[in-house]
């Protein structure tokens, strides 16, 4: 079961067209994981399209009108450089595994750069698309982790497959992660075929123990290298 969900005013703000390219994906993607969601999106979307509406005009079928526009966005294609790209197969190959991802990313697959090798059980694959946030998706095989951390910025991650922990809390499939400068965590997949994560960075990692410490100068070119 889903625990962790966006802040009410991170899914108004997805409804109205005002949030992040990279926030609204994340979002995007909860939202095929979460019915919940889903349908409190579809109702904001409604009442936005209602409320931007003049009383003189046919509400109804305006409103209705607009619903459909948004879901065939949303849910059937989606425009990217000004490119209909079609829905692609609900899945991804990590580590020699099939894992079923959401709706939304299989229609962004072109956008997905190539794995590469972090460190120990951990690797990434960066995410192309217009934004001064890293995108990437991180995949941790089982008792993988990311060394401990903090944030200089925010991080938003969502679980796509399988389980991690990170001294906080535990987080499954679908689950909306959102941390700041005041959380410090580590996480670390506990299933079977690992864990696959949505991540989107508007600072980079800071970390705090042992040897990573090192790396943080590495972590900061790392950062700037994948968004400018």
């Amino acid at each position: 079961m889903i625990k962790f969900h966006p802040h009410h005013t991170e899914l108004v703000s997805f409804a109205e067209g005002t949030l992040s390219c990279a926030s609204s994906l994340i979002v995007s993607a909860h939202c095929d994981m979460c019915e919940t969601c889903d349908i409190k999106v579809h109702e904001l979307t409604e009442l936005t399209a209602e409320s931007a509406l003049s009383n003189d005009v046919d509400v109804e079928f305006l409103t209705r009108d607009y619903i459909s526009m948004f879901e065939s966005i949303t849910r059937d294609k989606t425009l990217v450089d000004n490119n209909i790209v079609s829905v692609a197969p609900q899945s991804i190959l990590v580590d020699g595994r099939n894992l079923n991802v959401p709706e939304t990313l299989t229609r962004i697959s072109s956008k997905v750069g190539e794995w590469s090798h972090l460190v120990g059980k951990l690797w990434q694959a960066p995410i192309e698309i217009r934004s001064s946030a890293l995108v990437q998706l991180v995949y941790m095989e089982k008792g993988g982790s990311v060394p401990e951390h903090t944030h200089k910025g925010n991080e938003i991650s969502l679980v796509l497959n399988g389980q991690f922990q990170d001294g906080n809390n535990s987080y499954s499939s679908g689950d909306y992660v959102a941390l700041d400068q005041s959380h410090t965590h580590m996480p670390v997949a506990n299933s079977e075929d690992g864990c696959l994560v949505l991540t989107v960075l508007d600072k980079p990692l800071h970390f705090t123990t042992g040897w990573a410490k090192l790396i943080n100068p590495l972590s900061q070119i790392y950062f700037n290298s994948k968004i400018n």
